[in-house]
């Protein structure tokens, strides 16, 4: 639920700042602002250092991903409607907690939530054809980000780490010492990994479109702003919530996200919801209420 109410907070500051700032000069500063408040706080080249071989390929490719897929959202927002390219950002989610939905309970569960997702995000084929090509884009890398940000967030071992490393109780410990002998990598960690690796992927495109809010500290600040409530915040949520629930559980939960965007637009943009906005809502939290998680082998 943190993940779900930044999520979008950090979209309602980025609409402000795009009469000021390109949409790459916003994804830039998302990514770079998130990167530094990790660096300060994890120092995630030491974590790359003590990485194994297929560890930093996992954190390079999330990284990529990281970069890649925050630039198609804000490209895609730039010429089509938030609606529909949230929309389109859900189908793949959905679908991944369709991978888990092995009950009747589960399958009803799935389709209230997509009954809920396209009421409240009024799906419209609205925009400029280029825009809709950076909105699928975006949807499938965000479904490539749950794979991997859950993957690492189980699954990560460094090699010539602490002693103690293979002796971890859980499987993640057991899957560190198995893979090299290491210890194992926190799921926070990676993910302050990830995002140093995105800072510099995503330079060659975003360096160009931030030099004017280097010269404005109003448009800065709010770019931090961004970047803090768009990428470290809910980023975080979102390790500490994979850790503890399966990859089917945790995509249906973040259906949950439209719900939360309604009641951000009530509190802050004043822009209360319609009848079928408020069923929206009700089928989303049904939904949830009727999932169940399936056990995942080890």
């Amino acid at each position: 639920m943190g993940s779900a109410v930044f999520h979008y907070l950090g979209p309602a500051f980025a609409v402000l700042l795009f009469a000021r700032l390109a949409p790459l000069g916003v994804a830039g500063l998302r990514i770079w602002s998130a990167a530094l408040v990790f660096a300060l706080w994890r120092r995630p080249w030491r974590i790359l250092a003590r990485l194994d071989a297929a560890g930093r390929r996992t954190i390079v490719a999330w990284g990529a991903v990281l970069a890649a897929m925050n630039a198609c959202f804000y490209l895609a927002i730039d010429r089509v409607p938030l609606g529909t390219v949230a929309a389109i950002e859900f189908l793949p989610v959905i679908a991944l907690a369709a991978l888990g939905a092995r009950t009747a309970r589960n399958l009803l569960a799935l389709g209230a939530a997509v009954g809920g997702v396209y009421a409240l995000t009024d799906v419209r084929p609205v925009g400029e054809g280029l825009g809709l090509v950076f909105a699928f884009a975006n949807a499938v890398l965000f479904a490539a980000y749950i794979v991997l940000a859950h993957r690492t967030s189980r699954r990560l071992s460094t090699v010539g780490g602490d002693s103690t490393g293979g002796s971890t109780g859980d499987s993640a410990g057991g899957s560190g010492g198995r893979r090299g002998g290491g210890g194992d990598v926190g799921g926070i960690d990676a993910l302050a990994a990830a995002m140093l690796v995105a800072s510099v992927l995503v330079a060659p495109v975003a360096f160009r479109q931030v030099a004017p809010a280097l010269a404005d500290p109003a448009v800065l600040a709010a770019g931090v702003g961004v970047g803090i409530c768009s990428s470290v915040i809910p980023y975080v949520c979102d390790q500490l919530a994979m850790a503890r629930m399966t990859r089917s559980t945790y995509a249906l939960l973040v259906a949950v996200l439209p719900a939360t965007a309604t009641v951000i637009g009530v509190v802050v943009l004043r822009q209360f919801p319609s009848a079928v906005e408020l069923t929206g809502i009700g089928l989303v939290v049904l939904a949830v209420v009727l999932h169940r998680p399936t056990p995942e082998r080890a």
